[in-house]
């Protein structure tokens, strides 16, 4: 039975690299920040984020996903 993936280990899984290298876990650079969605959302279903002058709004589905628009 395999582990429950952490939050690192998805961030930094070779598949995302969508540059062709193929580089290894131990390669890749470690995330600065990491937060807890419940942290940005705070409760509610949506929170919006501003990101170089553009409105954007992050959202929790029913089904527990996240979707973000602009």
């Amino acid at each position: 039975m395999q582990a429950t993936p952490n939050a690192f280990s998805v961030l930094s899984h070779p598949s995302l690299d969508h540059s062709g290298g193929g580089r290894a876990i131990g390669d890749m650079p470690r995330p600065v920040t990491l937060l807890e969605s419940a942290e940005l959302l705070k409760g509610g279903k949506s929170v919006g984020i501003m990101h170089n002058g553009s409105l954007y709004r992050l959202q929790a589905t029913k089904l527990g996903k996240l979707i973000l628009t602009k």
